[in-house]
């Protein structure tokens, strides 16, 4: 809506871009008084993270989309659902794909950032309880491990989005 939408960007850029301006960090504090030690605090970190660049891409894109296509669209008889799933979202895609992996990247990151407050479970846990051993080695490890797990959850993203590509072509 914001990208199509005058007023509502207006309304909607000027409260998250200054939600946006808060560096992740920040929200740790009041995750952890809201939802405590746990899974909780993790899933609002990371959904926290993940959104703007998603919401940004989806913002963008929908911004991009030529209004003669649109236009087009509803002289075809495409009413407002059918011109957002026939013409808006295919001609946004390439930028709502960049915001979605850009967000699976930041997501993955506060992903770990949650597990190193103190959750029992999870490679930031074993990176924070290695860090108290002093064994470097189980730390570069862990971070080899977090890069390898990255870039297979990207080539997933990737893959599904392909997968959905083609199923639509049919």
């Amino acid at each position: 809506i914001s990208g199509r939408l005058a007023a509502m960007r207006l309304f909607l850029d000027t409260f998250l871009n200054g939600l946006r301006a808060v560096p992740g960090i920040a929200w740790l504090p009041l995750a952890l008084v809201w939802f405590g030690i746990g899974l909780k605090t993790t899933v609002f970190l990371v959904a926290q993270a993940a959104f703007f660049p998603i919401y940004l891409g989806a913002a963008a894109g929908a911004r991009q989309v030529n209004p003669l296509f649109l236009r087009a669209g509803a002289m075809l008889g495409l009413g407002r659902a059918g011109l957002v799933c026939t013409v808006l979202v295919p001609a946004a895609m390439p930028h709502l794909v960049t915001g979605l992996r850009l967000g699976l990247g930041i997501a993955f990151a506060y992903l770990v950032l949650g597990e190193l407050t103190g959750v029992p479970d999870g490679l930031g846990a074993v990176i924070m309880d290695a860090r108290l051993l002093g064994r470097v080695d189980i730390i570069i490890m862990g971070i080899i491990i977090i890069a390898a797990i990255g870039r297979l959850c990207d080539l997933g993203l990737l893959w599904g989005l392909k997968l959905l590509k083609s199923v639509r072509r049919q």
